[in-house]
This record gives structure tokens, sequence and C-alpha cells, in this order.
């Protein structure tokens, strides 16, 4: 009997499909509407869509394209890096799993290839089974939890669809340490030592921490795996969070406030890395890389480094195998079925 197909789905946050203010502002919107995003009912969500209808989509979409413009090669980095992520890690199960015969596909959650419509073109194509990937090491309820939104939608919506498998997070995984550290090891033997390694994450509102997101425990995890296995002391590493938006708290402490202070206790070297981002995007080619090397520079910094994402490295192929061996084990591997079976006659 042949196997069903089945497909490996790698899916990030998303990027406007141009570098005009058009296209930021249609994603903007997406983005922006989601209720995972910015949380909030009633009054509070009325005010949110008509400061964002009013304001933040009237003024914002053109200084953001402008940021786009500067680092679009033809597409954005996030979509060309997702791409790559796609071919690297299908030549790799091709040649690791040749028996599995998995397919692998790139979505995003907000903007092109949209999640939705990719699971209903892989539902018609004849796919039962599909692994869904996201491409966040650390769960947070404002960009995992979005992905499930959309799969449960697509299913309410589809008679027959398939076993779809979410990957729910892989902050701690060796794998993962093991490749943030040999990106951190390669980068500094080929650069001037540096003073400090700060550890950067997309900031969350304070508020969401507060109400059961798990988010800031993963990325405290993910830095404390880190130090350990590049065997730094205390003082040698920090964890901070960037893209602060609005008036209220986030996640403290602030990377860009982080970097304005630590000249004057006498780091005039960091090197900074964002391993919350699997593939570099605006936030770390501009916010990270230009904006906070100015303020690091202004303050009275010497050197500043930014430690690329591992994008399509052999160590993000590598953990992307793993994962996809350990979630998709049961649809191929008889010992895993055995052992399920097994496991539901005992329970009865």
């Amino acid at each position: 009997m042949s196997q069903p197909k089945t497909a490996v789905l790698l899916v990030n946050l998303g990027s406007p499909d141009q570098p005009t203010p058009e296209a930021v502002r249609r994603y903007l919107k997406e983005f922006l509407s989601d209720r995972r995003v910015v949380e909030g009912d009633g009054i509070r969500r009325l005010v949110w869509l008509t400061v964002l209808n009013c304001i933040i989509l009237t003024f914002r979409p053109r200084k953001v394209a402008k940021l786009y413009a500067a680092i679009w090669d033809q597409d954005s980095p996030l979509r060309l890096i997702l791409n790559r992520q796609v071919a690297a890690l299908q030549l790799a199960l091709q040649q690791q799993l040749p028996q599995r015969d998995i397919q692998v596909f790139s979505a995003m959650t907000y903007g092109n290839p949209g999640l939705t419509a990719r699971l209903d073109e892989l539902t018609q194509a004849g796919y039962r089974n599909i692994l869904v990937l996201p491409l966040y090491p650390q769960y947070s309820a404002t960009t995992t939890a979005p992905i499930y939104d959309l799969i449960s939608r697509f299913q309410q919506q589809t008679r027959n669809f398939p076993d779809i498998r979410v990957v729910h997070n892989y902050h701690d995984h060796p794998l993962y340490i093991s490749a943030l550290a040999e990106s951190v090891k390669a980068f500094r033997a080929a650069n001037p030592q540096s003073d400090k390694l700060v550890l950067s994450y997309h900031g969350i509102p304070q508020e969401y921490a507060d109400k059961g997101d798990p988010y800031p425990l993963h990325c405290h995890r993910t830095s404390e795996l880190l130090a350990k296995q590049l065997g730094l002391n205390a003082d040698q590493w920090q964890t901070t969070f960037q893209s602060r938006f609005g008036p209220k708290a986030w996640l403290q402490p602030y990377t860009d406030k982080t970097l304005e202070k630590l000249p004057q206790s006498g780091v005039k070297r960091v090197d900074i890395i964002c391993p919350a981002f699997s593939a570099d995007c605006l936030e770390t080619l501009e916010e990270i890389a230009v904006e906070n090397r100015d303020v690091f520079m202004q303050a009275g910094g010497e050197q500043y480094h930014y430690i690329p994402a591992l994008n399509a490295d052999p160590g993000m192929v590598s953990l992307m195998v793993a994962l996809v061996k350990q979630h998709s084990c049961g649809w191929f591997c008889q010992t895993c079925n055995t052992n399920e079976q097994n496991e539901k006659n005992d329970a009865s």
C-alpha cells in the first residue's frame, strides 16, 4: 500500500509583496488587525481599530516602505530566506529520509504565500498528512497561536481536511542551542573580541506575559542554555527585548535603552544576536543592525556587531530535519505506530 502524501509547511510571520506604501499598508492592516497581535474587546477594540485605520495606516506605511526598500533584493529578505530554507530542508529530507517522500512548502501567517491558501492547495492536491513548522523557536500567543487559529478556521470550512500537526516550540531543543552556539563561535572567530553578548528578542506587551504567555520564560531559557554552551560568565551576556510599540510597558529590559547604558559601565564592544528570529528580516537587518548600532555608538560604544540569524545554515537545517523526524514519526514509523496502538489497548 502506498504512503499517504505528506507535506511540511515552513511558516514565518509575513512580508509585504512590494516595498511600496500601498503594499505595506495592506500587510500592516492584516497583521495589526489580528486580535492575537493586539488584544482587546469592546471599546478597547474599537479604539484600537480607529487608531489603526485613521492614524497608523495613514502615516506609517510610507516610512516602513522606505525601510523595506533599503533591504529589498527583488523580494523581501524574509521571503527569500524562507525559500532557501524550504529548498535546503527538501534536499536534506531527500538525502536522509528518501523512503518517506516528504515535500516541503512555504507559507506566511500574513501576506503571501498565505497559510490558509496553502493548506487548501495541498488538500486539493491530495496531501493527507501536513506538518506545520512555525519558524518561531519560542512560543507566543502573538506569533505561533495565530497559526493555530488559521488552521482551525481552515478546518471549520473544510469537510475532509488532512491530519495537520503543529510544532509548538523548540526553544530548548539541543540542536537549536547548538546551532546558535556554533553561529556565535564562527562569527567571533572571524571578528575582533567583544566585551558582551546581547541576546535581543522581539518583545511583547508585559500585560500578555502577566496573563500567562510563556514567551519570556522561553526566551530566558534559550539565553541560559546558549550562555552555558558558550561557557559565558554572568557578566558576559544579557537578555533584552526589542521592537516595543505604543505607550504601554513591554518586556524589559529594552534593547535600545540597554545599549545606551552599556558604554557608561565600561562595555564598549558588543556582539548582538536575535535568537527568536529564524530568518533575517526588517527587524534584524534594519532595527538591530542599523538603528541600534547608531544608539550604541552615539552613547560611546566603540565596536558593534550583529550576528546574523540562522537562516538556511547547516545547523538550522539539521534542527528542522530533527523536528520533522520527531513529529512525523507516527505517520511512517512502524515502531511508533505499534507503540501508539499498544498504548490505546492498555488504556482500554
